[in-house]
């Protein structure tokens, strides 16, 4: 059994945990409304933009654009992959691994090859582990480098569309549903897949678009893209500070039982060593 110094240690070292755990915590939580309040003000602006396009698409007759027309590639199926730099946020890089990974099964069981662009060190360390493909991999992505970051990506995947080096990107994501869901996602970003807006059959039908659909759909589909691109790293970010924050929550009270069973064996053992102090010193008192 351990000695009443060894639990007292113990004792003092969780307690020093739940500190720690306690100001991660506190520090998540903050983020955490930071990232959400970005992630929610980006919505809107994309939803309006995809409104808009639809519009546009409805105005016209037929339009034409590399970012909408179908490679000539059939074999190459690129994903687009995020998770965190950073670990002791839960389940949240396990989570959109392990879909990633069911995603290039399900290509793979169709006869098309798969490779990666990722983004976050944890899940760059899993798919190299598994030996997956990649196209890039990028670790340490800031929230304040998100905008150039989704540029980026958006000019080399337009590049790589214009060289035929794909049938279609598909972007998987821990969508940031509310606190308490982040829920893995995939989309189909390239080639772009727009339907033309139902409301546009009523008033939408009357406006006159100038310069003409080609060449709106020239400025507006890169933006959309943009738009996809960003709001997946957002999404990202405020879902692994959500994550955190539980995880740390979780930690500090699970630190919390384990002193409160501690303190219940310090003081059994120490109540035990006393009544055995007190019965030795009794018994030597009668061998007097």
């Amino acid at each position: 059994m351990a000695s009443l110094r060894d639990i007292r240690r113990r004792i003092g070292s969780v307690k020093n945990t739940r500190k720690i755990t306690r100001a991660m915590k506190l520090v998540a939580g903050a983020k955490m409304r930071k990232a959400e309040q970005a992630a929610r003000a980006a919505q809107p602006y994309q939803n309006t933009l995809r409104s808009v396009l639809g519009r546009v698409i409805a105005a016209e007759d037929s339009i034409e654009h590399p970012l909408l027309s179908q490679p000539e590639n059939t074999q190459d199926i690129l994903l687009v992959v995020h998770s965190s730099d950073r670990g002791l946020c839960g389940s949240f890089n396990a989570q959109i691994t392990k879909f990633a990974l069911k995603q290039k099964a399900l290509y793979e069981d169709d006869g098309k090859r798969v490779k990666f662009l990722a983004y976050g060190r944890k899940i760059i360390s899993a798919l190299k582990s598994q030996g997956c493909e990649f196209v890039h991999d990028q670790m340490h992505c800031k929230p304040e480098d998100f905008v150039s970051i989704s540029n980026d990506l958006g000019a080399k995947l337009i590049e790589l569309l214009n060289e035929n080096a794909f049938e279609k990107v598909i972007i998987c994501f821990n969508q940031f549903v509310s606190v308490m869901v982040q829920e893995p996602i995939a989309k189909q970003i390239l080639p772009m897949q727009l339907d033309a807006d139902e409301s546009a059959t009523g008033p939408a039908g009357e406006y006159l678009y100038a310069p003409n659909g080609k060449e709106l759909l020239s400025d507006l589909l890169p933006r959309s893209l943009r738009s996809q691109l960003l709001q997946s790293f957002l999404d990202t970010e405020a879902g692994e500070q959500s994550a955190r924050m539980q995880a740390m929550d979780s930690a500090t009270n699970n630190a919390g039982d384990m002193i409160d069973k501690l303190s219940l064996i310090y003081n059994r053992a120490r109540q035990a060593a006393i009544t055995t102090e007190l019965t030795e010193i009794i018994s030597g008192a009668e061998a007097l």
